[in-house]
């Protein structure tokens, strides 16, 4: 059995969530000793599709063509789609519609939550639909003494300074207004937002939170990998991720596995392996606010708690649903 990984435009996905989940999908693949490539014109037994544009949809065709099984990764709804790019939420409906010719024409569909599963049911989509988590490497956010002197260098983190972070593009869903808003309530404490986002792709409003209208403790140093993420993860002193929307958030695993303590905005996609024991959970900028005063001050810690949710969705885990789910669609 080989599968045909697929992820189309993967140098400009390479820092989202959907480029993060392609390189867990690999290393699922190769825990669980299955051949894969990514060449369409190797040859291979199940196509694993991880994005909707028009190669993706020829590729798809060429492969039911030729009798090949189709599973299509539900990483995308309607609902994060919206409140993201420019004119966004104008065609959110045209993207929904869109959608659902790949999720119609798959012979299975893999979501990473509960949630995103009864999102895409919703929309009419009669495939077949299993949740398995992106899963999460936790070796490789275990504390580093190194990576953290990495961080704390690159930063300029002075002893006793509080660092508050987190990890997304420039989007409104991500609650990019929230995150700077909650940074003015607490100018003594640094916001880190990791991420980069080109500036003319996103709302003007947008544009200038991430150039100009933000308070001072706030930094945008663009997208940052490898060791200075990796020690920010276990060194920050709290990870904040405002996000209105999500069909999992793999950088919530991230922290999780960090041992990192971790404040959320309290969502429908978290029900069921992320709650109030794991995480602190808020609705609103007074929510955040207290939440992470609450961390800072030391009152609150659950990072125990949340690194057992990083466990139950280890990358090893992953890979056993992932091969079972290859397995029932080749034996089909």
């Amino acid at each position: 059995m080989k599968i045909l990984l697929y992820l189309e435009a993967e140098d400009f996905l390479s820092h989202s969530g959907i480029g993060r989940a392609m390189k867990h999908q690999q290393r699922a693949l190769d825990l669980m000793h299955i051949d894969w490539t990514k060449n369409p014109e190797d040859d291979y037994d199940i196509l694993h599709l991880n994005t909707y544009g028009f190669k993706s949809w020829k590729i798809l065709k060429d492969a039911k063509k030729a009798g090949k099984k189709v599973i299509f990764h539900g990483h995308s709804t309607k609902e994060d789609f919206q409140d993201s790019f420019l004119f966004s939420n104008l065609v959110a409906p045209l993207f929904k519609r869109y959608l659902m010719h790949f999720y119609n024409a798959a012979d299975l569909i893999i979501t990473p939550t509960e949630y995103s599963k009864h999102l895409i049911q919703s929309y009419g989509v009669t495939c077949p639909i299993i949740p398995i988590s992106n899963g999460i490497n936790l070796q490789k956010y275990e504390r580093s003494a190194q990576k953290e002197a990495a961080f704390i260098s690159h930063f300029n983190i002075q002893p006793g300074e509080k660092v508050v972070i987190t990890a997304a593009l420039y989007f409104k869903r991500k609650g990019i207004d929230d995150f700077v808003k909650v940074a003015q309530k607490m100018p003594n404490v640094r916001f880190i937002w990791f991420g980069y986002q080109n500036l003319w792709t996103i709302p003007g409003w947008v544009r200038r939170i991430v150039k100009k209208n933000h308070p001072k403790n706030v930094e945008f140093p663009g997208y940052i990998s490898g060791d200075v993420f990796e020690g920010a993860m276990t060194a920050a002193d709290c990870f904040f991720f405002p996000s209105r929307e999500e069909t999992e958030g793999i950088v919530v695993l991230e922290a999780l596995a960090s041992h990192q303590n971790v404040v959320v905005r309290d969502i429908p996609v978290y029900k069921g392996w992320l709650d109030e024991a794991s995480s602190s959970m808020a609705t609103d900028v007074d929510g955040f606010t207290k939440a992470i005063t609450e961390v800072l001050n030391g009152t609150v810690d659950k990072t125990e708690h949340g690194y057992q949710v990083a466990q139950a969705r280890s990358i090893e885990r992953s890979a056993q649903q992932l091969l079972k789910a290859y397995q029932h669609v080749y034996n089909q």
